[in-house]
């Protein structure tokens, strides 16, 4: 539905561009007053949309194995992600964490049936039950291969990530998100897209737990 409303609104503000245009061409003042409350009046009905579905948005947490998925201009949507283990540790090397090592690895997998695909500028990150956030200790991983490299049709590859978490962390969830740019504009006023203004997110529980479903 969202990108249907989307494509609509470009649509009808192309629609109603040419139509100002002959207006103020023509003269027409009556069409230029319906044009721009028509738009308005769409705009704020779009608006209303997109926050009420956010607002009515719910947290979704996943367990091992089970995919997030992510789409490529909402067209190819190939590219998943699941967490395939969760690891804790005092020491990796010979580095001591403050809290606690997390070591989750991750599994970036297409259903793709040709074209090799990727995740665009992926960025990963922990945050807790009071809404703390952790970034990755990259010097702490192996920098082989890349999250952003290209997955052929049918292709997977899993990597471990390290996050030093504090030994008492509540409810430590990982977020996984893509995009930049345009990308992260559009979607930011998608209705019910994840990262759409105000909507709740999917994240990854770091747990040892039980498998849930298996990742292909």
């Amino acid at each position: 539905m969202g990108l249907l409303m989307m494509m609509a609104t470009i649509g009808g503000l192309g629609l109603a561009f040419v139509l100002l245009i002959i207006s103020l061409w023509t003269k027409s003042f009556w069409l230029t007053k319906f044009v721009l409350g028509a738009v308005a009046v769409w705009l704020v009905i779009y608006a209303v949309a997109l926050i009420g579905v956010s607002l009515l948005s719910k947290e979704k947490i996943l367990g091992l194995n089970e995919p997030k998925g992510f789409c490529g201009f909402y067209i190819d949507c190939h590219m998943h992600a699941a967490v395939t283990d969760v690891r804790k540790t005092k020491t990796i090397g010979d580095k001591i964490a403050k809290g606690e090592f997390y070591i989750v690895k991750v599994k970036v997998f297409s259903d793709a049936r040709r074209a090799a695909l990727g995740l665009h500028a992926p960025k990963f990150e922990v945050i807790d039950a009071l809404n703390h956030k952790y970034q990755r200790l990259v010097e702490l991983e192996t920098p082989v291969p890349p999250f952003d490299e290209k997955v052929p049709a049918g292709g997977a590859f899993e990597k471990e990530i390290v996050f030093d978490l504090p030994a008492d962390v509540q409810n430590p969830r990982l977020d996984v998100a893509e995009g930049i740019g345009i990308d992260k504009v559009i979607e930011s006023v998608l209705i019910g897209d994840e990262d759409s203004i105000l909507h709740k997110r999917i994240f990854f529980k770091l747990e040892e737990q039980p498998q849930t479903v298996s990742v292909k």
